[in-house]
């Protein structure tokens, strides 16, 4: 089964990686007809992530997100579905994938120089909102990253024009979708910190114990969270917020992910400490 599993797995990467490429370069030769040839691998990855996911839980019998390198895998997954979603659902946005494929890609990859045996979820981690904490974020994470990639579309957009340039959604809609992402990301977000508190209670005792992984979450939700009242009540628009909104996701791939790979704490592994 592990066969079959990384099978899929680096058919992922690798279609992720031709996509990023793909992505990259039909911006810079203003091809839309590269974005197409991209969309499918995107597509064709997403499946390979799907399913070499699928396998894990089936052998494991238990979430595949214990590790890092499963969250990281599943993490991307949705990050690239919802990525999917709003390219079918919104006209002239597939130039998104410049940067939303990227980052999945390193994300992917570098899951793959942690990746070990199928992990064990302790009975007393086994709890729903387990389950809503990490869809949550997963799911928040998702939407700032797109949110950031409308963002560099809006910078490029208002440098450049002509050709590709040109299809692509209007500097105020590009303005307005971000916002959007980023309200969603924020919600998901909080979602994410209440539900991990609910979790934390329920498995240690305790609502909230600083573990480094808690206070980063919490940082990068009051970042999103200045965003919103730079816009909403500051009056803030258009590309000091597109800045504001590629610095942001920088912080949350730090606290999502760095933070549990440069320091042992709880997240990490999900270990128990008495």
């Amino acid at each position: 089964m592990q066969q079959y599993e990384m099978t899929f797995f680096w058919t992922a990467v690798a279609c992720y990686g031709i996509a990023s490429f793909g992505y990259i370069f039909g911006l810079l030769a203003r091809k839309e007809a590269i974005f197409n040839c991209a969309l499918s691998f995107v597509v064709v990855g997403l499946c390979g992530n799907a399913v070499a996911i699928a396998v894990r839980w089936f052998v494991g019998v238990v979430p595949p997100f214990i590790s890092i390198a499963e969250s990281l895998a599943s993490g991307v997954l949705i990050a690239v579905l919802i990525f999917l979603i709003t390219q079918f659902s919104a006209r002239n946005l597939e130039a998104a994938g410049v940067l939303v494929m990227p980052v999945c890609f390193i994300l992917l990859g570098w899951s793959s120089t942690m990746m070990k045996g199928v992990s064990v979820l302790p009975p007393a981690l086994q709890s729903s909102w387990l389950w809503t904490h990490i869809f949550a974020a997963a799911t928040g994470f998702s939407c700032v990253l797109l949110a950031a990639a409308l963002s560099l579309l809006y910078l490029i957009k208002e440098r450049k024009n002509g050709g590709i340039y040109d299809t692509l959604p209007n500097l105020y809609v590009l303005d307005g979708l971000s916002y959007r992402f980023i309200s969603g990301g924020f919600v998901f977000l909080g979602l994410m910190i209440i539900s991990g508190a609910l979790w934390s209670n329920q498995v240690k005792g305790s609502y909230w114990n600083w573990d480094p992984v808690e206070v980063w979450s919490l940082i990068n939700w009051l970042v999103y969270g200045i965003y919103l009242h730079l816009r909403i009540t500051m009056g803030w628009r258009n590309r000091r917020l597109a800045l504001y909104a590629l610095a942001a996701v920088a912080v949350m791939v730090i606290s999502y992910w760095g933070i549990p790979f440069l320091s042992e704490n709880f997240h990490t592994g999900f270990r128990i400490e008495h």
